[in-house]
């Protein structure tokens, strides 16, 4: 058998009486990618950290690269042994440019003075090497999110890495800079750097890795190679359950067939969106698929009075409302779950009782116009127990908790709004698979109460399995809606030949 790159044996970590890890082992071998999976809390994070030097293993484990040990709990060593580490938050500074980024730290210089021209000199060679379109000159600030990923790497190959950990890279990459970024790691490949990636999206765990070992409650479950990757089994070892219990609706399969709730009529902002039109009905969930750019979000948030439209109107039980501005749908009954909770739906250094009454304290108004705490913390616990809300209190910041908590936090707050249309915007986005499946579970309950749903996402295994319609946009206009029969299932390929207009089968919306 040869050497890996990287062998880590029996790492273990204790955090107090917490066993964050318990005796994992991982290898990576060089040019492969080894995926690593598993729900939040499961010691992904933990793991790298304990790669990279920021945190010191329990005695008894050891890493070795390329055979060698590695003195752990010294980032200087790891970085020195040809270890980095990419995170999801980006650390750069947008103020510098991609030279002085890559070289932060670590300045070329002079006589005392910083060297920019050497800096750039050895930076242009890097990004040719990676192929980007951008300069060392250029200043930060001004790149993409995608573009931004492409400087992380850029300084990780300039520190001579050997091997790179990619933490869920393209949660806020277009389709086209992910694209991008599965060509750069395929360079990267070639060249023989190991990569450890690690994301949610399983489409990605199919493209890009070569093996994929899980994770669950900070212990090692297994590893399936390429030939063997699949959902059922990867869901199986990160939840320990089958993945058939994902998707299961207990809604009526009739839910479509109830009363009209919500009519949109000709809805446009002049801009992305055109004469959209369409219905929801009470009990229904009704999905919305198509590619980056189509103009689901924006027409959700024309609806919702978020944006300004330029024609259309919507209606609810058959009365016209005004929606322009969330204040108006709220009180018509219809709420929106934006696709960014972190910049645009949560208060994260609130706490979770206050960012689940901030739509209704003027409920806890008492005399003279002062909030009753006693009514919002009855309210707030109430939907903590309700939607399974995994925090030690209500009164700890939403900033503290997984993705999965935070978007069951958003979403107690909408439903505290009592709406009869919930609009929810990627609801699964950044959360790990067991999250998914109890978000899953939140969707049908409230169709079965009655509530109309709209679900838009850019997963359609999800689309799929959550929804009893599937309306399909492209490039701002409804290329059609697709509504499953016995004999005639909605599948991936219809969605997608709708999607990108290389087939004309419609329905009536």
């Amino acid at each position: 058998m040869t050497t890996p790159l990287l062998d880590m044996r029996d790492i273990s970590k204790t955090f107090g009486p917490v066993k964050a890890l318990s005796k994992v082992s991982l290898r990576a071998e060089a040019g492969q990618v080894h995926a690593l999976m598993g729900e939040n809390g499961a010691g992904k994070s933990t793991l790298m950290k304990i790669l990279s030097g920021a945190y010191t293993p329990d005695p008894g484990g050891e890493i070795l690269i390329d055979g060698a040990p590695l003195q752990t709990g010294n980032p200087k060593l790891s970085k020195a042994a040809g270890i980095a580490v990419i995170y999801q938050e980006l650390s750069l500074s947008p103020n510098l440019t991609v030279a002085e980024n890559i070289f932060l730290g670590n300045e070329r210089s002079r006589r005392g003075i910083v060297d920019r021209a050497a800096m750039h000199r050895e930076t242009a060679p890097i990004l040719e090497r990676l192929g980007v379109s951008f300069t060392p000159g250029t200043r930060v600030s001004s790149l993409s999110l995608g573009e931004r990923q492409l400087v992380e790497i850029a300084r990780a190959l300039s520190s001579r890495a050997r091997i790179i950990v990619m933490d869920e890279p393209t949660t806020s990459l277009s389709m086209r800079e992910t694209d991008k970024l599965f060509d750069v790691i395929a360079g990267l490949k070639a060249e023989g750097i190991a990569i450890i990636y690690i994301s949610h999206r399983m489409d990605e765990i199919y493209r890009l890795s070569d093996w994929c070992s899980v994770l669950r409650d900070g212990s090692y479950v297994g590893t399936l190679d390429k030939e063997n990757l699949n959902a059922e089994a990867l869901v199986k070892m990160m939840v320990g359950r089958d993945v058939s219990s994902f998707y299961k609706k207990a809604h009526s399969a009739e839910a479509g067939s109830g009363e009209v709730v919500m009519r949109v009529e000709g809805m446009s902002d002049g801009r992305l969106v055109r004469d959209c039109s369409f219905e929801v009905r009470r009990g229904e969930v009704l999905g919305i698929a198509g590619l980056v750019g189509s103009g689901r979000t924006e027409l959700a948030r024309l609806i919702y009075g978020a944006d300004s439209a330029t024609a259309g109107k919507v209606t609810m039980h058959g009365q016209e409302v005004t929606p322009n501005a969330p204040r108006a749908a709220l009180d018509a009954g219809i709420v929106y779950l934006t696709e960014d909770r972190k910049a645009l739906g949560l208060f994260l250094d609130m706490t979770i009782d206050d960012n689940i009454n901030m739509c209704v304290m003027e409920r806890d108004s008492g005399p003279m116009g002062l909030r009753r705490f006693a009514e919002a913390a009855k309210r707030s616990a109430k939907a903590f127990k309700s939607l399974a809300i995994k925090a030690p209190s209500p009164r700890i910041t939403v900033g503290s908790l997984s993705g999965g908590n935070q978007q069951k936090v958003l979403l107690a707050r909408l439903l505290e709004a009592q709406p009869e249309v919930i609009i929810l915007d990627e609801p699964t986005r950044g959360v790990d698979v067991g999250a998914k499946s109890e978000i899953y579970r939140l969707i049908d309950g409230l169709a079965q109460e009655g509530l109309a749903v709209v679900m838009i996402s850019s997963e359609l295994p999800e689309v799929l399995g959550v929804s009893d319609r599937v309306m399909v946009m492209r490039e701002g206009t409804i290329a059609g809606t697709l509504t499953p029969t016995p004999e005639a299932p909605v599948t991936q390929e219809a969605i997608m030949q709708l999607s990108t207009g290389s087939q004309a089968r419609t329905e009536a919306a």
